[in-house]
């Protein structure tokens, strides 16, 4: 148990917290706007192009979880047969996922969804979560779940709030920070700068 007050965390980790969110049944469609944005489900993405489609989406924000799997482990996330990953393309590119893991019977998680620093307020997140929450609900589930944290958007946690998912989970996440390694340039997350002695 955490006692209340000041903790000293090492220099070369990040901390954050961690917030669950869930729903437990499929709300009212929220309207969205139009675009040039299309979805496509991959069944078998190269892994290669699924790791730049992660960074470009993720890098700012300190995305690295997928960044430090090895080939084997992250084929047997994304190309699991339970696992949907869909990506939102625009012109043919992919600005958006994603990623719906029915891996757990009765549940779905949402284990990431993003869309790309062009994208941000056109609407493609609206549009995109809109889909996720269709594709989701149409299989036999219980509950819809995701999680987010301190070190993506500010307006992340509200925008899932506004789509239908509501908190019931804390925690705190300490990692290595992925900027020290390489994973993440050294520039990201500027909104959680790294400590010099």
């Amino acid at each position: 148990m955490l006692e209340d007050g000041y903790h000293d965390v090492p220099s070369d980790k990040i901390v954050a917290v961690v917030t669950s969110l869930q729903m437990l049944q499929r709300p009212p469609a929220r309207a969205e706007a139009s675009g040039p944005w299309t979805l496509r489900l991959h069944e078998k993405i190269d892994l290669g192009s699924y790791r730049t489609l992660y960074e470009k989406l993720g890098a700012q924000w300190l995305w690295s979880s997928r960044l430090v799997m090895s080939d084997e482990e992250l084929s047997s996330h994304v190309h699991s047969p339970q696992v949907e990953l869909h990506l939102m393309k625009v012109d043919g590119v992919p600005e958006g996922i994603a990623e719906l893991d029915f891996r757990k019977a009765g549940e779905c998680e949402m284990a990431f969804f993003g869309v790309s620093a062009t994208q941000i307020g056109t609407g493609a997140g609206r549009w995109l979560m809109n889909r996720a929450i269709d594709l989701a609900w149409r299989h036999p589930i219980e509950r819809f779940w995701l999680h987010t944290c301190t070190l993506d958007s500010p307006q992340a946690l509200p925008f899932y709030m506004r789509s239908g998912f509501k908190p019931f989970k804390r925690q705190i996440e300490i990692a290595d920070d992925p900027r020290l390694s390489g994973r993440s340039p050294r520039d990201a997350a500027p909104h959680l700068p790294i400590l010099t002695l």
